[in-house]
């Protein structure tokens, strides 16, 4: 019901947004500041969370054991996780060389993880816990100094207004009929809300591809419906033009943008099958699993070797993107050691190694699973992740060299430069089992 008031009150406004809607988004100095800073960052933390992790089995959960949406809703009602600590979460992502959070403030299943003055449908009116992780979230980062992103699902499998229908939640009980600008007019509301009442850096949207028509290949950005994205993104810059806004859409960037995302591969890769898609020139970002699950998986113990966490985030800084790595909460709040373990691990490298990849953007060089490099004005940093017998030949090389030490203990390292060929042996005793890094400093 209260949507549906939402929806009046919205109407004019709605109307004049469509008016002045930008047409050619210009970035604010405030917002390439902020845009610099992120390319900067290099490191995140992704929560995924939410009354899903009750049941122990994802965050797609609602869809993949085609819940109905009434009995999916008995699940907020013994939601009381009494062991979150944002404190706790905050110092483990600070530690872990983190500078900033994204988290799940409302995923498909459409409950909201933050005190929503549009929908009851939250975690402080609908649940026994009754309070505002986000905002508790919000003041530890700024006690701590790292920044909050807000993940928003635009795709709702609860919300009847959500229709047409896209291509899941299609078994959640829903009537085959609604109001799809109502719909938008509710998510704008609530996103308005999260960009107003909170200290936030920015928005990370998921779910537009939900209404993709995958048949219409010669346009990989047409949906079923317009989602009016132009709307959206300029409230959210008319609130704070400094505010980063990135979707999960998995085509290049629309106008109103500040960076591009890439879900579970590199920039330009398509692993998952739903990549590949060709690169921007807006800031890069990455993001992955520690083990096969976004939100808490019971029976996913398939965790990913520190070893290989640490060269992605080096392969993510070496493709010019940030690493956005992924933890899901328990039930309880508290995360699982697991993760725990890994996430300090990564802290301890990056501590040692950090000036590496904090505010470095892509180097001359890259060679696919063996070297990737990082670089910052006349220094390059060569990321040795596989030496194989020690013999590195890079081709291609442009450049004159003053000096190249191994950056772990500043010892000079002997090369070859001819005809733009790079010749480099490393000794055994030098060799790091997870990343040899070698400094080149340029004249």
């Amino acid at each position: 019901m209260m949507k549906k008031v939402i929806g009046t009150l919205l109407f004019f406004l709605a109307i004049a947004q469509v008016i002045s809607a930008q047409q050619k988004y210009e970035p604010s100095k405030e917002n390439l500041e902020a845009r610099e800073w992120f390319q900067d960052a290099k490191f995140g933390m992704f929560i995924h969370w939410g009354v899903y992790s009750i049941l122990g089995d994802g965050e797609w959960v609602m869809n993949n054991q085609n819940i109905p949406v009434n009995r999916y809703q008995l699940l907020p009602s013994f939601f009381n996780p009494q062991d979150f600590d944002a404190k706790e979460i905050v110092s483990l992502a600070k530690n872990a060389g983190m500078k900033y959070i994204t988290i799940t403030t409302k995923h498909h299943d459409g409950f909201a993880m933050y005190d929503s003055k549009v929908s009851d449908y939250n975690i402080v009116k609908a649940t026994p816990y009754g309070k505002d992780i986000f905002r508790m979230l919000e003041e530890e980062c700024e006690k701590q100094g790292i920044k909050l992103f807000a993940y928003y699902s635009q795709l709702d499998w609860r919300d009847s207004d959500y229709f047409p229908r896209g291509r899941t939640g299609v078994k959640t009980g829903r009537p085959n009929e609604g109001d799809w600008e109502a719909y938008l007019e509710f998510q704008d509301a609530q996103i308005k809300e999260l960009a107003e009442n909170y200290n936030i850096a920015g928005f990370w949207f998921d779910g537009w591809w939900d209404q993709q028509d995958k048949s219409d290949k010669n346009n990989p950005k047409k949906t079923k419906i317009d989602w009016h994205l132009d709307r959206t993104y300029k409230m959210i810059h008319d609130v704070d033009s400094a505010l980063l806004i990135g979707n999960n859409h998995h085509v290049l960037p629309f106008e109103g943008e500040d960076f591009q995302m890439f879900e579970k591969d590199l920039p330009g890769k398509n692993t998952t099958g739903f990549g590949g898609t060709e690169i921007g020139r807006l800031p890069l970002e990455t993001c992955e699993t520690i083990n096969h699950s976004w939100g808490f998986n019971l029976q996913d113990g398939k965790h990913k070797s520190i070893k290989t966490l640490i060269q992605y985030l080096v392969k993510a800084a070496g493709n010019n993107a940030n690493f956005l790595l992924n933890v899901g909460p328990m039930p309880n709040g508290k995360i699982q050691s697991e993760h725990k373990d890994r996430l300090l691990a990564m802290g301890d490298w990056i501590r040692e190694n950090g000036m590496t990849i904090y505010g470095t953007r892509n180097g001359p060089v890259s060679i696919e699973n063996e070297i990737v490099s990082t670089q910052k004005g006349k220094t390059i940093y060569l990321h040795i992740l596989d030496p194989k017998d020690g013999n590195i030949v890079i081709d291609g090389f442009k450049g004159k060299i003053k000096n190249m030490n191994f950056f772990k203990d500043q010892s000079k390292l002997k090369f070859k430069l001819k005809s733009d060929q790079l010749m480099i042996a490393i000794p055994e005793n030098k060799q790091d089992e997870i990343d040899t890094i070698i400094e080149i400093t340029l004249r």
